[in-house]
């Protein structure tokens, strides 16, 4: 290493050289000796080894001190937000800590290819990670670490470590939301349940409440600039965010006029009625980020400037349009006239009650014009969540439409609706067998009376606990049997789809059609000159899907580049800029494909290059 080539007790100089030249490095004043021991260039073996050679310089290196605090500064920037007070700290100890828990997670993110390959990581596929012996912002530290490695290797490390963390993220804000519904209900802020919301249905984003406050206080700030034009003694202008309630309706009046003129005329705000149902609208982070979004994520930010102001707007579970109420009358009135009601989505609209049925077209009753609480506006937005993860049968519709129930049974743990929606899903999607076991028999418990769709779930899901058991391992298809003589494909190859023109990559193919009889009829298999008698190969889509596609259809593509799937990385190790190398799992059930794809490779590409 560099740092055992200079001067100093680690290189290769004896002290009659350093007493030759005057002055040895522990001759040094102790500012510019942690000066040089902080260098970059040093690591921490190298500051272990110096602080072993004598008492000056084990002083020089103590625990507490500059030098191993640099050290892990460098090492790990990300990690010292969480020292807020760094006096004290044993920065050996914490290095030491954060190696260790770096160790363990490269040992766990390793082992789960070889015991999750060949099905979705099971419920308890993650006890090894809750019983953690290390910090978790260390674990996860090193697993953002692993998602953040440079180049195209390590894709199947970093398939698992994202499994891994996604898991970790939503299992902490779990728990964050639980504390948020614990608190008396004027504890709780309507932002901070939006953003939780949020946080669960995307943990690998990087979203937090003090950062979301941070851009509703810089659009309050423009609003108060605003509204300082106006009237520069108005009380908003005074006050801190939330201090004061603003009595006076005039008043309040300038407030919600200049929220108007900031959301709508400067910032451009507005609901998204070309892409109503994109969940994005949903997410308060990417409302700030796009500026649009649905009636009640719009009313959630519109609700929390106003009340920042001194404006105490109410959240209105109105039907198909969520709104907010502004009293005019008596503080507090039950009287639905004595309020007017606000339209976020358009633009900041204030309405009338018969504003509010022409909206949505038809009369409604008194009760929908009740104020509701904050557990009730996070219901309604998971409960968008959940009917727009219904909407589609993709993978992402799945993950939302998992997401959303999980946030829907963290309120509600015992509706039985919503459980029975869980179990299906999950047995639909050949999941957690183990779980829907036992959440079928919390729905028992809860509804006798749903026996019967428990017995049918139950009895089919124990036959797949039977079916899974009498697995005897991965079947293994070797390209020199005579069955397989027709493939002319391999693993890894990028293809291109001749009708459809979409590209995507080889993970597993069979010398003939494989899917049952309704699939080749309505998939119109034999409308094919060779039918289902040809192979077929399974294939990761540029889009995201995973198709089974016959050979006849496919060709080599002749720019092959890279394929934009989240499943890439449970087949594949790397991408070598033309095709794909299997991961130690699929190699083992290919073990010959690997030699035939560099020899296509070297023909197609190698050729076309000449």
């Amino acid at each position: 290493m560099a740092a055992a080539e200079g001067p100093g007790p680690a290189g290769s100089r004896g002290p009659a050289e350093a007493e030759a030249d005057g002055m040895g490095l522990t001759d040094l004043p102790g500012e510019l000796l942690e000066l040089i021991l902080c260098c970059d260039v040093l690591g921490a073996a190298d500051i272990g080894r110096v602080s072993c050679t004598c008492r000056r310089l084990r002083e020089a290196c103590q625990p507490r001190g500059k030098v191993w605090r640099e050290r892990f500064r460098l090492r790990w920037p990300s990690l010292l937000k969480y020292y807020s007070h760094t006096d004290g700290v044993s920065w050996l100890e914490e290095y030491k800590a954060r190696h260790n828990a770096g160790l363990e997670a490269q040992r766990i993110v390793a082992s789960f290819s070889k015991r999750f390959f060949s099905e979705h990581v099971p419920c308890d596929g993650f006890s090894d990670i809750e019983t953690l012996g290390c910090p978790s912002h260390f674990f996860e530290d090193e697993l953002m670490c692993i998602l953040n490695m440079e180049g195209r290797k390590g894709l199947t490390w970093k398939y698992y470590a994202k499994k891994i963390l996604y898991f970790l993220r939503q299992q902490n804000i779990l728990k964050n939301l639980k504390e948020y519904l614990q608190r008396p209900t004027d504890r709780q802020s309507f932002l901070e349940g939006a953003v939780l919301i949020d946080q669960y249905c995307n943990p690998l984003s990087d979203i937090c409440l003090k950062s979301v406050q941070a851009q509703v206080d810089d659009i309050t700030d423009k609003v108060r600039k605003v509204l300082r034009t106006k009237n520069p003694r108005h009380p908003s202008l005074a006050s801190k965010a939330g201090e004061i309630v603003i009595p006076e309706v005039e008043l309040q009046r300038q407030v919600l006029d200049a929220m108007n003129c900031v959301l709508y005329e400067q910032l451009k705000y507005k609901g998204n009625e070309l892409d109503y149902y994109n969940s994005l609208n949903s997410y308060i982070h990417q409302v700030l980020i796009r500026r649009t979004g649905i009636p009640i994520s719009l009313s959630v930010l519109y609700l929390t400037i106003a009340r920042q102001l001194g404006v105490k707007l109410e959240p209105v579970n109105f039907p198909s349009h969520f709104l907010l109420r502004w009293c005019q009358g008596k503080e507090g009135s039950t009287d639905i006239f004595d309020y007017t009601y606000i339209d976020a989505f358009g633009k900041g609209k204030q309405l009338t009650v018969k504003e509010c049925e022409y909206l949505i077209g038809h009369h409604v009753t008194e009760e929908f014009y009740g104020v509701v609480t904050s557990k009730e506006v996070l219901q309604r937005m998971v409960g968008n969540l959940l009917n727009l993860g219904k909407r589609e049968s993709t993978d992402q519709s799945y993950q939302l439409l998992r997401d959303s129930l999980d946030l829907y049974l963290a309120m509600y743990p015992d509706n039985v609706q919503h459980l029975m929606l869980q179990a299906r899903l999950y047995f639909h999607l050949g999941i957690w067998p183990e779980k829907v076991l036992d959440i079928l028999q919390h729905i028992q418990a809860l509804d006798p009376s749903q026996h019967g769709a428990v017995g049918y779930l139950v009895q089919h899901t124990l036959e797949h606990i039977e079916r899974r058991k009498e697995e005897v391992g991965p079947e293994v298809k070797h390209r020199s049997d005579e069955k397989h003589k027709e493939v002319c494909f391999s693993i890894g190859l990028i293809m291109k789809h001749k009708r459809y023109g979409y590209n995507c990559v080889i993970y597993g193919w069979d010398p003939a059609c494989m899917m049952g009889h309704e699939w080749i009829r309505n998939m119109n298999v034999h409308s094919l000159p060779h039918g289902p008698h040809q192979p077929f190969y399974n294939v990761l889509v540029e889009d995201g899907s995973c198709r089974y596609a016959a050979q006849e259809n496919l060709e080599y593509n002749s720019e092959p580049r890279e394929i934009p799937h989240p499943d890439i990385g449970r087949y594949f190790s790397e991408f070598t800029g033309i095709h794909y190398l299997a991961n130690t799992e699929l190699e083992i059930r290919y073990p010959e494909d690997l030699e035939l794809t560099r020899a296509t490779v070297q023909k197609i590409y190698s050729s076309g290059k000449e």
